[in-house]
């Protein structure tokens, strides 16, 4: 075989993996290894910046940015600059927390202290130069009472790194860059905090922690989470979301931790989390302990996939939180009735 027809060959090679290759090849970019953060456009205006602990979402138009979740504190350098890649010199004007845990606020004061406000109504002028003249830091009311809790247990934070505009009804719009936004608060899910961010025009849903496509959903029991409470937040997702027909494709979802993904995957995912929880629901009904039922591996046939037994948040881990949600608490004694003395 000569040279030219070996690389011919290699040529048309390359052409057929090319084309075995999904639509969704591109949205791989799962948690970025080390401390680099990875860029990729997600749909619209929205892009997805992938750090080492989670994804933030961005969305840049000609009013300025909106930044969903700031990583940790030691990320916010890495991420302002991969803001300003994204966006150029358009302003940041908001923040919007997903909830109240250290990797999705740790970055709030030095991204909201590069920013700008706007305001009257929905945002007509700028306000001051000064340095206090930050972005606006948006997330649920519970968000902001654990950050401003006097014990500092959640996420020991400084004032001006703290929520500016909250809210504590199930939901919230917004309308920045031309485009409806919408808020959702999911109680009792990851934490008591969690909210989904949907940016309605760029067909983007910003998932927070009540789903990721790296391991079993995570409950902080401290914070309020619960297993049910997951589950009604990924039925919201598949609610909102919407595929395109015969192709992966349609409504994309950026989760708290991994890929891009579309509709089929959080529907995937609600069905493994669903049979799980009955799995364990049934254990209990047979009066198993934790540890009988940590024994008797509920989640073998998913190991492969989302199983962990190292890191921040393991299988037994999981297993542990998700039976003490399902529990049913104690029974009390009914008090005795008081009797009438004899007479």
């Amino acid at each position: 075989m000569s040279r030219e027809q070996r690389a011919l060959l290699i040529l048309i090679l390359a052409c057929v993996v090319l084309l075995r290759v999904t639509p969704s090849a591109w949205w791989q970019g799962a948690t970025a290894a080390g401390g680099a953060i990875e860029i990729l456009p997600v749909h619209g205006q929205v892009s997805l910046l992938a750090g080492p602990t989670g994804n933030t979402a961005v969305q840049v138009g000609a009013q300025g940015v909106i930044v969903v979740d700031t990583m940790r504190p030691e990320d916010a350098d890495a991420l302002l600059a991969a803001v300003k890649r994204v966006a150029g010199d358009r302003p940041i004007r908001y923040i919007i927390n997903t909830h109240a845990h250290s990797d999705r606020v740790g970055g709030n004061l030095k991204i909201a202290q590069a920013g700008a406000q706007l305001v009257a109504g929905n945002f007509a002028g700028q306000v001051g130069q000064a340095a206090a003249n930050s972005a606006f830091i948006v997330a649920h009311e519970n968000v902001l009472k654990a950050m401003s809790a006097p014990t500092g247990s959640q996420a020991p934070t400084p004032f001006a790194a703290w929520p500016t505009e909250t809210f504590f009804q199930a939901e919230k719009d917004m309308y920045f860059n031309g485009e409806g936004i919408q808020l959702f608060h999911e109680s009792a899910a990851h934490t008591d905090g969690d909210i989904i961010v949907f940016f309605r025009s760029s067909d983007v849903i910003a998932t927070g922690d009540v789903f990721v496509t790296t391991g079993y959903p995570e409950i902080d029991l401290k914070s309020g989470g619960h297993i049910n409470g997951i589950i009604e937040a990924l039925n919201r997702i598949i609610d909102l979301a919407i595929s395109e027909q015969f192709t992966e494709g349609g409504t994309r979802i950026v989760p708290g931790r991994g890929r891009i993904c579309d509709e089929f995957d959080v529907v995937e995912y609600r069905d493994m989390v669903t049979i799980i929880r009955d799995r364990v629901q049934a254990m209990i009904g047979k009066r198993m302990t934790v540890e009988q039922v940590k024994a008797a591996r509920p989640t073998l046939d998913y190991e492969p996939r989302y199983g962990s037994t190292t890191g921040e948040w393991t299988t037994a881990m999981f297993l542990e939180a998700m039976y003490r949600n399902l529990m049913p608490p104690p029974t009390v004694p009914a008090l005795p009735a008081a009797r009438r003395p004899a007479r």
